[in-house]
C-alpha cells in the first residue's frame, strides 16, 4: 500500500482521536509528527497517547530519546521515512499525525535537510549570547549571513535560529542554499482539522486544566529530580517551562496555568502559518460539523483508487 495519509491541524483539535479511529478502521499505524512526544518521561505535558491507545494501534516515533539528548529535523525525517516504508511494506496504511509543521512538511514535501552534525560548544555559546543580549541579536546575525533563511524562521524560535547559524558556520554555505524539496514516491492525502478560534481556545483551556489534574506538576518535578535541567531544549516546551517557574517559587500555580493557556493560544496561531486554510493541498474539516463520516468516506475512496 504505497499511500500516506497526513492528519494536520492545531493543538487540541482532535487529530489523535481521529487517527486512532481511522487506523482501526483501515488497518493503519500512526507515525507521530510531534516534536515533543519524541521525549521519554514527558507524557502529560505533551498529550502523549496513553498505553491503552498504543496497545490498540502501533505508534511510531514516540518515546525514542531522553530529554537531554539532541534530536534534529534530519534525524526525524530519516526515522519517519523508515517507519512509513516499513508500514507500507507490511501492506498497512501509514498515518502521519501531528501539529509540528516542520516535521510534517519535511516528510510530505521531501525536504533536503542539511546533514550537518551539531556543534555543542558553538550552540552553548549562542544560547548564552541569547540570554545575555537577547534573541533579537541572534536573529539580526542570521539576517546578515542568510536573509532567506531568516525570513522563513520565526524570530522567537531560538533553536532554529541557532541551527541555521550553526550550519552556515560549519559549511560556509547559507542554510537556505542547502535546502531543497523532492517529493517522496507515494500518494499522499492531507486532511486538516480546524474550528473557530474561540472553540479551539476553549478546548485547549480545558485540556490544560486536565493536565494539571492528571499531575503535570509532579511530572515536571520528577524530571528535575532525574537531573534534567530547565535549560534543556526539551524542558523549554509549553507547560514544562511555566511549571518550572512555579516550582522555583516565581509564580503561583494559577498564574503558571494561565500562562500555559496563553502560550498555547499563541502557538495555535503560529500553527496556522504552517497549515494554511487556503492551502489547496489540505482537505479541511471543521470539527464542529461532525465530519467523521465524510472523512471516512474520503479515505476509503483514496485507498481504493
Amino acid at each position: 500500500m504505497n499511500r500516506l495519509v497526513a492528519i494536520v491541524g492545531p493543538t487540541g483539535v482532535g487529530k489523535s482521536r481521529l487517527a486512532l479511529h481511522l487506523a482501526q478502521t483501515f488497518n493503519g499505524e500512526i507515525v507521530s509528527a510531534d516534536s515533543r512526544q519524541v521525549y521519554r518521561y514527558m507524557n502529560i505535558g505533551t498529550a502523549k497517547p496513553i498505553p491503552q491507545e498504543r496497545a490498540l494501534v502501533p505508534h511510531h516515533l514516540v518515546d525514542i530519546i531522553n530529554p537531554d539528548e539532541g534530536f534534529s529535523l534530519a534525524q526525524y525525517q530519516q526515522l519517519a521515512y523508515k517507519a512509513i516504508e516499513d508500514i507500507q511494506r507490511r501492506n498497512k496504511l501509514a498515518l502521519l499525525v501531528g501539529g509540528s509543521g516542520l516535521y510534517v512538511w519535511s516528510v510530505v514535501e521531501g525536504w533536503g535537510v542539511p546533514q550537518v552534525p551539531s556543534d555543542p560548544e558553538f550552540r552553548h555559546s549562542l544560547e548564552r549570547k541569547a540570554i545575555e543580549v537577547g534573541k533579537d541579536k541572534l536573529y539580526q546575525e542570521l539576517m546578515q549571513v542568510d536573509p532567506v533563511a531568516a525570513q522563513r524562521i520565526d524570530p522567537r524560535n531560538v533553536r532554529r535560529i541557532i541551527r541555521a547559524l550553526e550550519v552556515c558556520r560549519n559549511t560556509e554555505t547559507p542554510f537556505s542554499q542547502l535546502q531543497y524539496k523532492q517529493a517522496p514516491l507515494f500518494d499522499i492525502l492531507i486532511m486538516g482539522l480546524t474550528a473557530d478560534r474561540a472553540e479551539l481556545y476553549r478546548r485547549v483551556d480545558l485540556r490544560v486544566d486536565e493536565m494539571i489534574k492528571q499531575g503535570l506538576v509532579a511530572e515536571v518535578k520528577k524530571l528535575v529530580d532525574m537531573g534534567y535541567d530547565f535549560n534543556l531544549p526539551a524542558m523549554s516546551g509549553i507547560g514544562y517551562k511555566q511549571i518550572g517557574v512555579f516550582l522555583r517559587g516565581e509564580l503561583t500555580l494559577a498564574a503558571a496555568t494561565q500562562q500555559i493557556k496563553f502560550e498555547t493560544h499563541r502557538f495555535i496561531r503560529h500553527q496556522y502559518s504552517w497549515f494554511r486554510l487556503k492551502d489547496n493541498r489540505i482537505r479541511w474539516f471543521d470539527i464542529q460539523s461532525r465530519a467523521e463520516p465524510e472523512i471516512t468516506a474520503l479515505l476509503a475512496k483514496f485507498i481504493k483508487r
